[in-house]
């Protein structure tokens, strides 16, 4: 017996393909939107943490800032109080500062050279007198500039010639003069108290007959002369 389908058979599995494919684009688009979901999710959770973070981070920040603030102050405080405490020791060492230069220059002036006035500026002294000669004036500045730990930098300001009446009828032709030189202060003595010794222990070691003059140099400059205080030698 032969069957024969009148049914439209096309049309029904037209059908089913359109409905097995409106089914799977559904399902495509509900798993596309739970993916996406999930990313939005995860993508949420760490710009949250990021956030925490970031606010966890400022608060330190502006806790080191303060603590910056009070290192700042502590370290203006501190600087102060060392200013203040140079400022007693040099105080402190200036007091002999006087003494050590007259003891300078009674040592340092040559035969020939009087002092007729001395004044004091601050580091810098004035000084003015007569000489003999302009080579007495050389001397001295030479004396001034490499022979004492107390002074250093002398500069000539004038030097005019003279006569001076020695008796009714004798006179001498004399050079006056003024320079400048600076004091220096116990610290920067000091200094070049230990460059002058370092400077003569190099020296002394090439000669063996050297030792006991650059020693006792060096004691004389560090301690200072013991002649006695005077404007001046004939």
């Amino acid at each position: 017996m032969i069957l024969i389908n009148l049914l439209p058979h096309r049309e029904a599995a037209r059908k089913l393909r359109r409905e097995l494919f409106y089914a799977g684009l559904g399902a495509s688009a509900v798993a596309g939107a739970l993916i996406a979901g999930g990313i939005f999710l995860w993508y949420a959770a760490q710009i949250g943490t990021q956030q925490e973070r970031n606010q966890l981070l400022a608060r330190e920040i502006t806790q080191l800032d303060a603590q910056i603030k009070d290192i700042a102050t502590l370290q203006e405080e501190i600087a102060a109080l060392r200013a203040r405490q140079q400022a007693v020791e040099d105080l402190q060492a200036d007091r002999n500062m006087p003494v050590h230069l007259l003891n300078e220059l009674s040592r340092l002036l040559p035969e020939g050279v009087y002092l007729t006035s001395m004044k004091q500026n601050g580091d810098t002294v004035s000084l003015a007198g007569i000489a003999q000669s302009n080579e007495r004036v050389s001397e001295l500045l030479r004396n001034l500039s490499s022979g004492s730990a107390w002074m250093a930098r002398p500069e000539l300001v004038e030097i005019v010639a003279a006569t001076v009446a020695l008796a009714p009828k004798d006179s001498r032709r004399v050079s006056n003069f003024k320079m400048t030189v600076k004091l220096l202060r116990a610290s920067e003595a000091q200094k070049a108290a230990s460059a002058a010794a370092a400077a003569a222990s190099a020296s002394n070691a090439l000669t063996p007959t050297g030792a006991a003059s650059g020693a006792l140099a060096s004691a004389a400059i560090a301690g200072g002369a013991s002649a006695p205080v005077a404007s001046g030698r004939k």
